[in-house]
């Protein structure tokens, strides 16, 4: 597969790593990136079920809904690639809509707090983003 091109800080599950659907938990090993939504959208620009929304994250509204996991700025939908680990069955990532996305200003940043999905910080993602066609290598490790 890939070599390293470049390194984020992120945040990942709070329920730790784990690739069986249901679990909250951030699958390990090969993913590629499959779909990327949110193309050109501002950064704090709400995704919701997949969909490019008109509104924006914003700190009052995350004290509103304190639990939410904000979806933010950009998609990028990962596919496993190893069948049996994070291919297929319950433990598919792309089934399981796990994604790399933005996320706001509240995320502990390093530091697992997710409900499954890699986080980032906004202007990091739309890089990735910017940078990372379809079919990229993603390598998602626990001792990273």
């Amino acid at each position: 597969m890939g070599r390293i091109q470049k390194e984020y800080v992120v945040s990942t599950a709070k329920n730790g790593v784990g690739e069986t659907s249901g679990s909250y938990q951030t699958p390990r090993g090969w993913h590629a990136v499959c779909e990327k939504l949110g193309d050109g959208a501002e950064a704090n620009t709400i995704i919701f079920r997949r969909q490019v929304t008109p509104w924006k994250y914003t700190p009052e509204l995350h004290a509103q809904y304190p639990n939410k996991d904000w979806i933010l700025t950009r998609i990028l939908w990962l596919c496993g690639q190893e069948p049996g680990l994070n291919q297929g069955g319950n433990v598919d990532s792309y089934e399981r809509a796990i994604y790399i996305h933005g996320a706001g200003d509240h995320v502990p940043w390093g530091r697992p707090s997710s409900l499954g999905c890699v986080r980032m910080k906004n202007r990091d993602v739309i890089e990735l983003f910017d940078a990372a066609p379809n079919g990229t290598d993603v390598w998602i490790d626990e001792n990273s």
